[in-house]
């Protein structure tokens, strides 16, 4: 299943008890569809509260003589209209929407120019100018493998901090010069990771830091080295890769 959602409303994609959350509510869409029987979907990975999605994956498995495009009707029909199932399709019993991910694509959205209410939960709203090619040059240090210990959340305690960043970009919307779109794909992420890399670059874009100093950070493996957690609003799960 591939579908899209707007995460500014939800306390994030994974099920919790008693909390408005994306899982909770396609979960509860393919119960209805499927008699009353629960069916639990498995992700890509889990967004954050305020996160959103493009091109969320998931699968899950129901016994049912329903049509893929049937299942995918019932459930845009019972659905809250800030989520939306763009297609489904039979894949084989070794299939896992989260383990077999090749790369993912995540983007993230500055606004630069004068404060907008109306695209608050959408752009991060930094309303000030910053380097551009200062933090062009600073993503370019990211690309490849390495120890990305330094960008993900304190307290995070795993064996493996070493991910594989494939390609970035930075480019200014043509028609409006005051929003930048920073892309990042990548082989994995981990929790907060984007967003502090993202925390990192307006701090070199607002001159605290230089574009090399990342080489440094990255070789620190301590969080405290590194930038702000740039806000939720802002970043996008564009696509997964299989």
């Amino acid at each position: 299943m591939t579908f899209s959602y707007d995460g500014s409303k939800y306390n994030g994609y994974q099920k919790q008890p008693r909390i408005k959350t994306v899982q909770g509510e396609v979960e509860k869409a393919l119960k209805q569809i499927n008699a009353g029987k629960s069916v639990y979907i498995s992700a890509s990975g889990r967004t954050d509260a305020g996160v959103h999605a493009y091109n969320q994956r998931a699968h899950f498995d129901m016994e049912t003589n329903i049509t893929c495009s049937k299942i995918k009707q019932g459930l845009n029909s019972l659905l809250p209209d800030d989520i939306y199932v763009k297609s489904i399709y039979e894949v084989s019993d070794d299939f896992h929407a989260r383990f077999n991910v090749k790369a993912k694509e995540y983007i993230y959205k500055i606004n630069m120019g004068i404060y907008n209410p109306i695209e608050k939960d959408y752009i991060f709203q930094y309303n000030k100018k910053l380097d551009i090619p200062e933090m062009q040059r600073a993503l370019k240090y990211l690309e490849g493998t390495h120890n990305f210990k330094s960008f993900v959340k304190g307290d995070d305690e795993r064996d493996n901090y070493e991910r594989t960043i494939v390609q970035t970009s930075l480019i200014r919307d043509i028609k409006n010069v005051n929003q930048i779109t920073i892309s990042i794909l990548g082989t994995g992420f981990m929790r907060y990771m984007v967003r502090n890399i993202v925390g990192l670059l307006i701090e070199i874009g607002e001159g605290k830091h230089k574009s090399e100093e990342i080489i440094d950070i990255l070789k620190a493996k301590d969080r405290k080295s590194s930038g702000i957690c740039a806000p939720a609003c802002g970043l996008y799960l564009k696509d997964v890769y299989y």
